[in-house]
């Protein structure tokens, strides 16, 4: 008599498909934690220091390296150092977004430290 091949595979898919339903329900029981893990890598995602100051290189780190390089002389992006813009062309840009570069990735309220920070690169 010969064995089935799709039996084994079944087996395995319905394993699979158990093991991931019963994976994602940790995350239904632990939400409130997962919500304050959240919450606080908000606040130093954006550049924030640990005393609540802004800072503008963590944030360049963070969002700029990956378009303009690890030393902002440009790649995908346009270079920051010795940029020829002006502090408050920069300030539109950050503000508005330009080419392929999305609005938003610099908070409202830092959009000026950004600035003066992007126009002291050399």
């Amino acid at each position: 008599m010969q064995k089935n091949p799709i039996i084994p595979f079944i087996l395995i898919m319905a394993f699979g498909i158990g093991l991931i339903f019963f994976l994602s329900m940790d995350g239904v029981g632990n939400k409130e934690e997962i919500a304050a893990t959240e919450e606080h890598a908000e606040g130093t995602e954006g550049g924030e220091a640990s005393a609540g100051e802004f800072d503008p290189e963590a944030l360049a780190q963070g969002k700029c390296i990956g378009c303009h390089g690890n030393s902002y002389e440009g790649g995908m992006g346009p270079a920051l150092v010795g940029t020829a813009l002006s502090e408050d062309e920069v300030k539109d840009v950050l503000a508005n977004g330009k080419g392929a570069m999305p609005a938003g990735l610099v908070p409202e309220e830092n959009i000026d430290a950004m600035a003066a920070w992007v126009k002291s690169l050399e």
